[in-house]
């Protein structure tokens, strides 16, 4: 949330080590979401509501510019874990810091939840509407997800509706939903409590049991408080994500310094808790994201918050670089290892365009992407980046497109492939992969990735598609990484124009 110059980010912390437990609500502040200041945790265990733990949640700013949390309180020791829904307000509004936060005596606001109560958690930022506060939370019954919907008009008597907002059969537990407006035919973004005839609205729940999400876009009936998604994407775990690769429990917010919408995702470790243990730390936030929806109203499309560009250092340029198949070309004069690379890639023709095979058709891209890798010869494609390369290319991860000939249309693949990111042992190496809704009439297609020792983060299309992966080179580190870019397709291909900058490191400030 932003309050008083600054943004505030709240996270899921155990203060004792590299390892899941003991989760209290760490409190970090910035004023430009690049440059951070570590401040005490906001909220931690300590009365019969949250005695257990404080886990996830949200803010909201209630009228008169004062914030207060939503938050899960455990109230039973495992393996039940019985949840209820808190709440906390700072201990003193003009603070701009809110270092000190009270969790008043008459919580929790939502009590155990009978039908589930180990699946009932993660409120929502409230939004205001027709008199009444409201708010979801994530749950599951019997398989089927579910989202809640409870209804305050003091924001301290809660009352569920006699309906959830929505459901799913066979997607499992809900987590960190979220639930917001989104402005047609433009990139600013809109309070979660902005209503209007032509405002469409997106669902975001975090599967637990796949550790993956999904959105869908809709509209909110608000007389009936139901959600209705459209008909253009799959409502289930095969639906749109924002990020196809390592990126769960995200969360959005309105900017209103910027008039925009920031999500925020978390990607884990991909390896093991040992390594975890012994290097001190485990999981990351990603780069925050600005986030709207496309002009198809079909889907979201994300990008990089321009604030990030004021780590940028020294810049190189490559321009109408051709590359056969089986070329790669190395990008030099800049820090391999950390760096921002934006490139537009060209072609003369789709004709060389390969079929898709009619037995991909119930595959998931990932299961595509496992098959038709980067080393895999084809005609258009694949294309794009090697990242955090070794000289050799003995470890690489490769981020590329391959556009494939369906029965009615092309086909765009996009991989951010992990199989050869590392010689180590016993990590998760995965072929994330996503594919692209694209007009490619131009014969062109962009590549954003940013790289940053062991995350690549990469935006296809302008942000249609988004992919992060988690990798540790053995290799491919510091001074010793490598980026190129490549063709391995029978139709030449063309870097019309790419830019990548060395990034400097944001600084850190306890």
């Amino acid at each position: 949330m932003f309050y008083k110059g600054y943004y505030h980010l709240f996270y899921q912390y155990n203060p004792k080590g590299a390892v899941w437990g003991n989760i209290v609500w760490a409190h970090s502040v910035s004023k430009d979401l690049i440059n951070w200041i570590a401040l005490e945790p906001a909220i931690f265990p300590s009365k019969p509501f949250d005695i257990y733990g404080c886990w996830s949640g949200s803010a909201t700013i209630l009228p008169g510019d004062k914030p207060v949390i939503l938050y899960t309180g455990i109230v039973s020791p495992a393996p039940e874990n019985a949840q209820v829904q808190n709440y906390a307000v700072p201990a003193n509004y003009s603070d701009p810091f809110l270092r000190k936060w009270i969790k008043p005596d008459n919580n929790p606001l939502v009590g155990v939840h009978t039908e589930n109560p180990s699946a009932f958690r993660d409120p929502t930022t409230a939004w205001f509407d027709g008199g009444h506060w409201k708010m979801l939370v994530g749950s599951s019954r019997k398989h089927r997800g579910i989202a809640y919907l409870y209804r305050s008009r003091d924001f301290m008597k809660w009352t569920k509706s006699r309906h959830p907002l929505h459901t799913k059969a066979d997607s499992g537990m809900w987590e960190c939903p979220d639930f917001y407006p989104v402005a047609p035919e433009s990139k600013h973004g809109l309070d979660t409590s902005k209503m209007g005839r032509n405002i469409k609205h997106v669902l975001k729940v975090s599967l637990n049991s796949t550790r993956y999400e999904y959105y869908t876009i809709g509209k909110y009936n608000r007389v009936k408080d139901r959600y209705v998604p459209d008909n253009t994407s799959v409502d289930s775990w095969a639906g749109l994500r924002y990020d196809y690769g390592n990126f769960y429990a995200s969360k959005t917010f309105f900017d209103p310094t910027k008039n925009r919408r920031i999500l925020w995702g978390w990607a884990n470790e991909s390896d093991s808790q040992h390594d975890d243990v012994r290097k001190g730390w485990a999981g990351i936030q990603l780069i925050p994201r600005r986030i709207w929806l496309d002009p198809s109203g079909r889907q979201l499309v994300q990008w990089p918050i321009e604030e990030i560009e004021t780590l940028r250092g020294a810049k190189v340029h490559m321009r109408n670089q051709k590359l056969n198949v089986g070329d790669h070309v190395e990008v030099k004069g800049i820090t391999a290892a950390q760096a921002d690379v934006d490139a537009t890639f060209s072609f003369k023709s789709l004709d060389k365009a390969e079929p898709f095979d009619p037995k991909w058709i119930n595959l998931d891209a990932q299961d595509v992407c496992d098959l038709m890798g980067s080393t895999v010869k084809g005609g258009l494609g694949p294309f794009g980046l090697l990242t955090l390369a070794s000289e050799k290319l003995e470890e690489y991860t490769p981020v590329f497109f391959r556009i494939f000939k369906a029965e009615e249309k092309l086909k765009v693949l996009m991989c951010s492939d992990a199989k050869r990111s590392s010689l180590a042992e016993g990590l998760y190496k995965p072929s994330f992969a996503g594919f692209v809704e694209v007009d490619l009439s131009d014969k062109k297609i962009s590549l954003r990735s940013l790289i940053d020792n062991s995350v690549v983060e990469s935006f296809g299309a302008q942000g249609k598609t988004c992919i992060s992966s988690r990798v540790y080179p053995t290799m491919a580190i510091y001074d010793n990484a490598h980026l190129f870019v490549f063709n391995n397709g029978t139709e030449p291909i063309s870097v019309d124009g790419l830019d990548a900058w060395s990034m400097n490191r944001p600084s850190k400030m306890n």
